[in-house]
Formats: structure tokens, C-alpha cells, sequence
């Protein structure tokens, strides 16, 4: 007991009243990261090689049997409990997000959590070693130790979900830019006799240099119409993952071209046309917003040398004044 208590003062000495506390918490993450390669090296699943084995032989089915596969991650298999909300609905609005900026891997919710976890646990070691290394000649009260010991750790927790947030934005910007372009290139294989299954296609690998977020879009659409699934079902998922609004008015304008039997080239050159007016409308706005943007600018970086220049000369003579009075 005597020992137990001359470490608890020297602890308590060192990194104040929460010191035990602190060192606990160190040993626990060190255990848990010691412990995950150790599960990761747990040995394969015989059924789960087995089937692994078949996936390889069948690497040169058709098309459609292609897409109905597609393995998993084993190493984050083992962890699927715990890298994966158990609520459907939570479970599929991530990954509704995850597509909307990019990622289509099965694992990617996955992926996510863990990036989630491993940068928060790294942010809390980060925090822990500044307090107990860095700054150890500093003395922290219980608000001070905690703010820099888990706000790296929350920082880091936070930024997968940022990077996401930030890339699905960037996507949707890119996907609108590029929109107008694709429809005129679907509009011309449409008029010179192909089918819109084909153009889609063409479309998607023309833009790949230029657009490869819409590219990967039509890309998929292509794929899923080649292993059979409904048309509408298709250009309606494609609105959904892509979230921009002209994809989504553009699906339904194909729909209900198809429903009534009407000329889909015709829908086509409508609608291609309201969207080079769009994208000049866009242009024209973003144009106006300019001047009012760079006011401040130029009032930031134009009033306070304006007012040196003016008024300097009159406030040191008049501080030259006062000294030569005193």
C-alpha cells in the first residue's frame, strides 16, 4: 500500500489532481492498440476462404454476375459490430452521404468509423503527450488539462466527417458544371441513331478527362442497365446518389418521355438548352456578386493606409506639440 500511495503522490504531484486518472487512461489506449493487430492476425475463416477462392475463379463471369458480387474487407469484417451503426435507416443515410462524395466501396462506412476512431485515439495520445510531455514545467488547472487532452482527440474525430461534408459539396459543384456539357454530347448520339442506353455510354467516356465525378456517374448507370435492372430505377437512383438538383429534374424529364411515348431527342434538346441558359445564369450571378465581395476587401486593404497618410503627419505634430510643452 505504501508503494501504491508513493505513486499516487508522485502522479498527483506531476500532472495534478487527475494525474492517476490521466496514466490510466494512457495504459488503456496502448492496450487497445496493442490488442487490434493481434485480432487482426487471428487466423482466416476456412468457409470465409472457401468462398474467397470462388470469387476468384468466377473473376471472368459476365458482366451482371460481376456486379452481384464484390468481397468484403475480412480485416474489417471481424469488426462489423462496431464500424457499423446497427440502425438501417442510420446505415443507409451514410452511405447515401459516402456516395454522394465518392466512395463506393462497400467498406466505406466502414473505412469512415475507423478513420473516425484511430484519429480521435490519435488526438488523445497527441494531447496527453503534449500535457504530460511537452508542457510538464507548465501547471494546468482540471478545465486547462482536459481542453488539451480531448479537443485534439474531438478535433480528430470531427474531421473525417468534415473531409466528407466538404468533398460531397465539391462533387456537386463539379457534377453541375459538367451537366450542361453531357447533355449536348447525349443529345448528339441521340440524333445520329443511337439508343440512350448506348449514348450513356459514349457520354461517360468522353467526359472522363474533363468531368470523371459525372463520368463515374453515367458509368454506373451504364453498368446497372447492362445487368438488367429497370430503367426508371436507375436514372432515379442515379438523382438520389448524386444529390444535384438538374440530375434529379433531368431523371424525371426522361421518365416521363418514356411514359408518354414521347421523343426522348426532343425532351433532350429542351431540356439541354434550358441548362446552357441555367449555366449562364449562374455565371452572370456569381459576375454580380463580385463587386460586393471585394467591398470589403478593398475597404480593409484602401481605408487604413488612406487614413495613415492623412491623418500621421497631424497626429505626430501634435504629439511633438505635447512633448515640447512637457
Amino acid at each position: 500500500m505504501d508503494i501504491l500511495n508513493q505513486i499516487n503522490d508522485f502522479l498527483t504531484g506531476q500532472l495534478g489532481e487527475f494525474g492517476p486518472i490521466i496514466v490510466v487512461g494512457v495504459l488503456g489506449l496502448f492496450m487497445i492498440l496493442m490488442a487490434i493487430p493481434l485480432m487482426l492476425k487471428q487466423p482466416e475463416d476456412p468457409l470465409k476462404k472457401f468462398k474467397r477462392d470462388i470469387n476468384q475463379k468466377t473473376r471472368t463471369a459476365p458482366q451482371k454476375e460481376k456486379l452481384r458480387q464484390g468481397g468484403r474487407n475480412e480485416q474489417l469484417q471481424k469488426f462489423a459490430t462496431f464500424l457499423e451503426p446497427q440502425d438501417a435507416e442510420e446505415l443507409s443515410a451514410m452511405e447515401l452521404k459516402l456516395r454522394q462524395a465518392g466512395y463506393q466501396s462497400k467498406d466505406s462506412v466502414r473505412f469512415f468509423h475507423f478513420a473516425q476512431f484511430a484519429l480521435g485515439i490519435t488526438g488523445l495520445i497527441l494531447g496527453v503527450i503534449y500535457v504530460t510531455v511537452i508542457a510538464a514545467d507548465q501547471e494546468f488547472d482540471t478545465q486547462a488539462q482536459l481542453i488539451r487532452v480531448l479537443g485534439p482527440g474531438g478535433a480528430g474525430y470531427m474531421l473525417p466527417k468534415y473531409w466528407v461534408t466538404r468533398r460531397v459539396e465539391e462533387r456537386k459543384e463539379a457534377i453541375t458544371a459538367g451537366f450542361p456539357d453531357s447533355l449536348d454530347m447525349m443529345l448528339v448520339c441521340v440524333e445520329a441513331g443511337q439508343s440512350l442506353d448506348q449514348a450513356i455510354i459514349r457520354v461517360a467516356k468522353e467526359l472522363r478527362a474533363s468531368y470523371p465525378d459525372l463520368a463515374d456517374e453515367f458509368e454506373v448507370v451504364s453498368h446497372e442497365m447492362k445487368a438488367g435492372k429497370d430503367k426508371d430505377k436507375v436514372l432515379r437512383d442515379m438523382g438520389i446518389r448524386s444529390g444535384v438538383t438538374d440530375v434529379a429534374s433531368f431523371v424525371t424529364v426522361m421518365i416521363q418521355s418514356a411514359a408518354f411515348g414521347t421523343s426522348i431527342a426532343e425532351a433532350l434538346r429542351v431540356y439541354a438548352g434550358e441548362m446552357r441558359d441555367k449555366r449562364v445564369m449562374r455565371a452572370e450571378e456569381a459576375a454580380n456578386k463580385l463587386p460586393t465581395k471585394m467591398t470589403l476587401a478593398t475597404m480593409m486593404l484602401t481605408v487604413p493606409p488612406l487614413l495613415i497618410i492623412l491623418i500621421g503627419p497631424s497626429a505626430k505634430g501634435i504629439a511633438d506639440l505635447g512633448n515640447m510643452s512637457n
